[in-house]
């Protein structure tokens, strides 16, 4: 079982999932330069930062490197793909998920802790954890705000492609909840197999105990729900 994570010019939270996945769960991971990437791995993280500055807009250069040509074809494989903050961006632009990432309602950059709901168990990295679940998380972005059309919302719900919403600690989604007003309180989403996932909040700052000031794991969950679905797949 080997997992890649994609380092590209400007990710900053690269090494943190590395660690994750090597000490915390468990499993043989490469930091990877995306030049360098080849795709023969069994599953690949997009980790988050500012990728080229987020010049032009977040994402959209790191789209179009040549990595996401392998990325894209590991999607299409059914391997799991995780995009964690830019690495949702990343996914979004490159077609990979649907809706968009834009800037937060308040226009401003927000680092705080969340709660947020499991409203989906079919993907490949929610499937150890129980619908209506309620995590808790760091969120850390300037545009996290999830938008889609009434259309494309409507296809979401109805295929069960939306993975985790922003939620109160009572698990309850009100606008009060939501730190960045993403249309329905939507977190994270996933494409229709449930093998690509992009969520804002940060699971690998949440994966140890002790390094949590709420003394919260709940983003190991993340991570050994992909490792149990490769164990499964392989």
């Amino acid at each position: 079982m080997r997992v890649a994570v994609i380092r590209f010019p400007g990710s900053n939270c690269d090494l943190d999932t590395v660690f994750v996945l090597r000490k915390v769960i468990g499993v043989k991971a490469d930091l990877v330069w995306h030049k360098n990437f080849k795709g023969d791995y069994d599953a690949v993280i997009l980790p988050g930062g500012f990728s080229y500055g987020d010049y032009l807009r977040a994402g959209i250069i790191a789209a179009h490197s040549p990595a996401m040509k392998y990325v894209k074809e590991m999607a299409r494989e059914g391997l799991p793909v995780l995009g964690i903050c830019n690495g949702f961006q990343i996914l979004i632009e490159a077609g990979l998920l649907p809706g968009a990432l834009i800037r937060n309602t308040t226009l401003k950059f927000i680092c705080k802790w969340v709660f947020l709901k499991v409203k989906t168990t079919r993907t490949a990295f929610s499937n150890l954890m129980k619908r209506e679940q309620v995590l808790k998380m760091p969120i850390a972005h300037n545009e996290g705000r999830y938008f889609i059309d009434e259309k494309g919302l409507r296809e979401l719900m109805e295929n069960d492609q939306i993975v985790f919403t922003y939620v109160d600690g009572e698990g309850n989604e009100t606008p009060n909840a939501n730190p960045n007003g993403s249309v329905a309180n939507i977190a994270g989403v996933c494409n229709l197999e449930g093998n690509v996932v992009g969520l804002m909040p940060h699971p690998e700052r949440a994966s140890e105990a002790i390094l949590s000031p709420y003394g919260s794991d709940d983003g190991k969950l993340l991570f050994l729900s992909m490792k149990n679905f490769l164990e499964r797949w392989m």
